[in-house]
């Protein structure tokens, strides 16, 4: 920002504040009201703030969704999936023709959906449509947008409100983590490093109702701040599992793991010891790589925190034991792989994936 916009910019908050003798209430306000841009306002009011002209506090602001350009033609004239769909008569019609008739984009994306929806299906002279009706909820959520409902996840206040009190000042047996836990922070986006929060709400589902016992399973993508080597990448899928009942303990859960990865093959196990913070006891769990040669962590387990239960509101006599693996390090062992780009990745062996079985384990 050169000197004179800097000034001018200064010149526009101080002026307003001495002549109206009002509060500047929302900085984003007053940079769209001017023309002027919201990062410059905010890095000029940060200089006077520093130099001890203005004080100034942040402001928690509900953000909207806003439709793009291409999302609003979707509103309008339905997502590309329904317009390729619309666009096929009931005798059918070729592929050549429908790709013109909508356009390549239009059709790339509606195509892609289409297929995966099984809303249509190809033939050899052309595509036919393979339901009579279908339902454009993309249309509908676009629309809901537009008209500035919001879409974010609204979540219950008394149990933020608990969780709050747990991360500040502990309870239920422990002592907290002694910060200042702050809603804006915990609101944001991130990739997630573990598909806990998964079954995190599943449990809470669960302690809203009457309590019996239950068993849960996912398996989702995951994300780590990772050094690429031939066994660790920096996105990979996460297995997970656990068990919800009355009594359960730390010898149940070794029980469990024992023969669920005997199931895959995998009956050479270990047990370390671990730190996890929702979980005490905690542990890893490692498998022996007949290629490697060596003991290669699979896995990550243990007993739910009763400070992450019972906020929750779960009985105070029931026990979670949980276990998180990859997807992709078990079957580096069970298939001899000694590395695991060749699996998973943009270095993945296709030919490799393509001449072995979708499924070769009987469970």
């Amino acid at each position: 920002m050169n000197t004179l916009k800097l000034q001018t910019l200064e010149d526009s908050i101080l002026g307003f504040l001495e002549n109206t003798n009002e509060q500047l209430v929302d900085s984003g306000v007053f940079a769209a009201q001017r023309g002027f841009s919201h990062d410059e306002i905010v890095s000029v009011i940060q200089s006077l703030i520093g130099s001890e002209f203005v004080v100034a506090q942040p402001i928690s602001r509900i953000e909207r969704w806003q439709l793009t350009a291409e999302g609003k033609t979707y509103a309008s004239n339905g997502s590309p999936e329904f317009q390729l769909y619309s666009a096929i008569p009931s005798e059918g019609i070729s592929c050549a023709v429908l790709k013109t008739k909508l356009g390549d984009l239009v059709f790339k994306i509606g195509w892609q959906q289409a297929i995966k929806n099984k809303w249509v299906e190809m033939g050899k002279p052309q595509v036919s449509r393979k339901v009579d009706h279908v339902e454009d909820t993309v249309k509908a959520m676009l629309l809901k947008i537009d008209d500035g409902e919001s879409h974010m996840l609204t979540l219950p206040e008394d149990y933020v409100e608990r969780v709050r009190h747990i991360h500040e000042s502990g309870g239920y047996g422990s002592r907290g983590y002694g910060y200042d836990w702050k809603r804006e922070e915990a609101n944001k986006n991130l990739l997630r490093t573990h598909t806990t929060a998964v079954s995190s709400r599943m449990l809470y589902a669960l302690a809203k109702k009457h309590f019996e016992a239950k068993k849960y399973y996912s398996i989702d993508r995951v994300f780590r701040n990772e050094a690429v080597d031939r066994t660790h990448l920096a996105e990979f899928h996460q297995v997970e599992g656990l068990i919800c009942d009355r009594g359960l303990g730390l010898g149940d859960l070794k029980g469990v793991l024992g023969d669920f990865f005997s199931r895959l093959g995998m009956s050479k196990l270990r047990f370390k010891p671990a730190y996890n913070p929702y979980t005490e006891p905690s542990m890893e769990i490692f498998g022996y790589h007949e290629g490697l040669k060596k003991w290669v962590e699979v896995g990550n387990s243990g007993m739910f925190r009763p400070e992450m239960l019972l906020p929750m509101g779960l009985p105070d006599d029931v026990s979670v034991i949980a276990w998180g693996l990859s997807l992709e390090r078990p079957t580096m062992i069970l298939y001899g792989i000694n590395n695991i780009r060749d699996l998973f990745g943009h270095k993945a062996d296709l030919q490799l994936i393509k001449s072995n079985g979708i499924c070769l384990i009987g469970l």
